[in-house]
């Protein structure tokens, strides 16, 4: 497959890279910050960044030339399949290219970047190791600009595919999740949560759907998603899904699990609560259940 138009071709960006280096202090890191400011203003090489965590950040400010971003995720047994980018909404400056097979392919253009939501995913042909290439848009002033953007790496599960709403599938089933994988979400989820549903939104454009969450507890969360309103003291939090799942808001008390991807939570299985501890109780008896969980 030839390389995408208006692309800089792989030859000349390994030349760039025989004059460059990596950047002081950019290696074993999940985020990285820099300025085009900073380079040699003569210098025509392509500056390195390696990054090696399965998920993080880079902002680049006053983006200049060209900058090569080489995801090693430091996991030797691991095998992730998938990346994806969710620029930021004010993300200007370049575009994204990634290296594969001999060629650059476009992934995020400027003029994409600025669109809400918005996340590119693609397949790593090599798991262990992803090459990113930023070139810098060409601009006659020095305006601020910032290309910045958030990756993960995700692990080969069945759906995760080129799309993100394909991605999005591995997190947010349609169906309803059957007795073992419920039991296995209330211990591997990023987040676990009893409460009732305040309102459900539609965004077509974006093919999402956001739970807004009424929460009595709180049995695990990765990040503050779910916070207690200063006014009110009341415990809430979004949750996003498929919009192709068709939620509608229902009454009672519900046990949302799921996981984050970019700082948002996206829903997994969603029992009615009295269901879940009717399957909960009974595995226990059994001593079938793969983790403790608190019961009320």
């Amino acid at each position: 497959m030839a390389a995408e138009r208006g692309s800089p071709s792989l030859l000349a960006l390994l030349l760039l890279l025989a004059g460059g280096g990596q950047r002081p202090g950019a290696a074993d890191y999940c985020s990285w910050r820099g300025s085009g400011l900073s380079w040699e203003p003569r210098s025509r090489a392509v500056e390195q960044v390696h990054l090696r965590c399965t998920e993080g950040s880079l902002e680049w400010m006053y983006p200049a030339r060209a900058l090569r971003v080489v995801l090693e995720p430091n996991l030797s047994s691991a095998r992730h399949t998938t990346v994806c980018i969710k620029p930021a909404s004010d993300f200007q400056g370049a575009s994204i290219y990634v290296e594969r097979a001999g060629q650059l392919h476009l992934v995020v253009s400027e003029a994409e970047g600025a669109r809400p939501h918005h996340v590119s995913c693609f397949s790593a042909h090599t798991p262990q190791r992803v090459a990113l290439f930023l070139q810098a848009s060409p601009q006659r002033d020095i305006s601020r600009r910032a290309a910045s953007f958030q990756y993960e790496l995700l692990t080969n599960q069945g759906a995760a595919g080129p799309e993100f709403k394909k991605m999005a599938l591995v997190e947010a089933m349609c169906r309803p999740c059957d007795n073992m994988e419920l039991l296995m979400a209330i211990c591997s989820s990023d987040f676990v949560v009893k409460g009732s549903i305040r309102n459900v939104s539609h965004d077509s454009e974006n093919h999402m759907s956001q739970v807004d969450v009424s929460v009595q507890k709180v049995y695990r969360q990765k990040n503050r998603i779910f916070q207690q309103d200063e006014a009110s003291g009341e415990w809430r939090g979004p949750i996003r899904t498929l919009l192709q799942c068709k939620v509608k808001k229902g009454g009672g008390d519900f046990l949302f699990t799921g996981n984050e991807h970019f700082g948002e939570a996206w829903l997994g299985c969603a029992p009615r609560f009295k269901d879940f501890m009717s399957i909960y109780r009974a595995a226990r008896e059994r001593g079938a259940n793969p983790c403790e969980f608190q019961l009320d």
